[in-house]
């Protein structure tokens, strides 16, 4: 069977419905495919955040940001990494994608994070109150028979609780701050309040993908679903469509103008892993979508397409599932006193709260020189189960049995019995506590400087003085827990320039054929500007992408 669009998607995330979405409102004919039975992808499954600097949300909530300042910041956190083209590229249309949808989208709706860091607000242009915002909570009820298609997070909510990022934030000091028992009562409202109406709310990356969704099926898009991409079409080295299954038959795909592929990484591709990341690997880390295995960069490449970043992903430390699930990818427990972060000499390595991406290269940094570091061992004392959440479990009650029996979690009553546990020098484990607990008392890491930035310190104990992030390690029994490189997805994939143009190994475009998110390497190179920073890019260059494809008004490719 043969069919013929002005544009085709490939990826139905938020790059890829952003992409979508904005052809059809530019009047291109446009359909999307997407491999699994549901949609949503990455996106669906993560916390929804979105960095976009200067964007109308944050305007709105006067957040002291200028153009200036985000090239700055930006050019501070990727250097000379990405082209700086494509950097301008991202930070000047950023604000005009969100008119531009905002507009024309009854569900555009959308929260600032007030004080949710940038990563590096240290750096030049950087803003300690942040630049990130979220989708608004939303009724799957709107989604009406599509409510069963929308890919699920790692973590579930039972029926009728949409946390919120906000929310996370102040739940995680729920046994310590008035703050954490308001706003689980705020929860706890909001979710009666929903049952009562029968209300089916939707938060984090399934409210942005609800929000997409329904605005696509507003401005009439196809979408395909179960149609994974076979290969693309190409004529005298233009693209000029996809071939693909749709519910198990083959059928072509004509694009008059262009293909745009936003498929996601290659995070479940083993294979892929060992090829291009130096370092141990597993497809059991990753949080990203199960069906993120790389075929859309492979049809790149095979098209001519250039490859950048490939060795690199979304970090972050992540604990193992004692079960057949995704691993518990880590934001605030690393930056909750009374925690260090170890290898296997017992030592510590890296400031613990750090952006998560600069801590996962920390750890394949010195694993790479020889010291055992993946996992790497995050050891507490009891004072901090009994005051903080863990692996999604309150405080005070003892962590599930099934960590322990899988040797993910380990403890003693003694330092010394913990670091027998582990295989680990005792000397040096007992050490390495002494001496940090001296930097708690004092309220400054003098090895990491843990807590100085205001990052940091987003998730830390206010009520713990004068450093949030510190306090020491003493009172038995003491816990270890394995700490993986568990990532959201992976950063490499198709060179793209400032147009989203996939270009070939001399740096010229392939014509009709674009690429975002996650298929492209990422804008923000090696680092992380701040929460978001993936899926707000992911839209940014999906909204490129289309708007050149309809400013070829000759309906010849560019």
């Amino acid at each position: 069977m043969e069919f013929e669009f002005d544009v085709v998607v490939v990826g139905s995330g938020a790059a890829g419905m952003t992409a979508a979405l904005t052809a059809a409102y530019r009047g291109l004919s446009v359909t999307l495919i997407e491999k699994s039975r549901l949609f949503g992808g990455s996106t669906a499954r993560s916390g929804g955040g979105i960095w976009v600097p200067n964007n109308p949300v944050l305007r709105d909530a006067g957040v002291p940001d200028s153009p200036t300042m985000a090239r700055t910041y930006l050019k501070a956190v990727v250097g000379d990494r990405v082209p700086e083209a494509k950097q301008r590229a991202f930070l000047d249309n950023g604000p005009a994608m969100f008119d531009y949808l905002g507009a024309r989208s009854r569900y555009w709706e959308f929260d600032y994070d007030r004080g949710y860091s940038d990563y590096h607000p240290e750096f030049p242009g950087g803003l300690a109150q942040g630049r990130s915002i979220e989708p608004k909570v939303i009724d799957g009820r709107l989604l009406g028979g599509d409510l069963h298609k929308i890919n699920q997070p790692t973590m579930s909510a039972p029926k009728g609780i949409a946390i919120t990022v906000s929310d996370f934030h102040d739940l995680n000091m729920i046994a310590r701050t008035w703050a954490g028992k308001k706003t689980a009562m705020k929860v706890g409202a909001r979710t009666a309040l929903a049952l009562a109406r029968g209300a089916l709310p939707l938060s984090l990356g399934k409210a942005l993908a609800a929000r997409l969704w329904l605005s696509l099926r507003d401005a009439g898009v196809p979408v395909w679903l179960n149609t994974p991409l076979t290969e693309l079409i190409t004529e005298g080295g233009a693209v000029v469509g996809i071939r693909a299954e749709h519910e198990g038959r083959p059928v072509a795909i004509k694009a008059r103008r262009g293909v745009v592929l936003a498929a996601g990484g290659f995070e479940h591709n083993l294979e892929m892993r060992k090829q291009y990341i130096p370092g141990p690997q597993s497809t059991e880390w990753t949080v990203g979508a199960a069906e993120n295995v790389g075929e859309g960069i492979v049809a790149g490449q095979k098209a001519g397409g250039a490859v950048d970043l490939m060795d690199d992903a979304w970090w972050g430390p992540s604990v193992r599932s004692p079960e057949n699930r995704p691993p518990f990818f880590c934001l605030a427990e690393r930056s909750q006193p009374g925690a260090i972060l170890v290898n296997d000499l017992g030592e510590r390595f890296v400031n613990e709260s750090a952006p998560y991406v600069n801590v996962v290269h920390r750890m394949y940094e010195q694993q790479a020189a020889g010291v055992g570091c993946i996992p790497a061992h995050f050891i507490f004392d009891q004072n901090f189960r009994d005051r903080y959440l863990f692996l999604g479990n309150f405080p005070k009650r003892p962590l599930p049995q099934a960590y322990y029996d899988k040797g993910i979690v380990k403890q003693a009553d003694t330092l010394a019995e913990l670091a027998a546990e582990l295989g680990i020098p005792a000397d040096k484990l007992t050490a390495t506590v002494e001496r940090f607990n001296v930097f708690a008392r004092a309220g400054r890491d003098e090895d990491f400087q843990r807590g100085d930035s205001a990052y940091d310190r987003y998730y830390g104990d206010p009520t713990v003085k004068p450093n949030p992030t510190l306090a020491p390690l003493e009172r038995g029994p003491f816990y270890a827990v394995e700490m993986v490189p568990g990532d959201l997805g992976t950063k490499g994939g198709l060179v793209t320039d400032e147009h989203s143009r996939v270009l070939d190994e001399q740096g010229n475009p392939i014509a009709g054929l674009y690429a975002a998110g996650n298929n492209s390497a990422a804008v923000m190179g090696n680092d992380y500007a701040g929460a978001g920073a993936t899926i707000g890019p992911a839209m940014v260059f999906g909204y490129i992408a289309a708007n050149h494809l309809a400013d070829d008004e000759s309906g010849n490719r560019a």
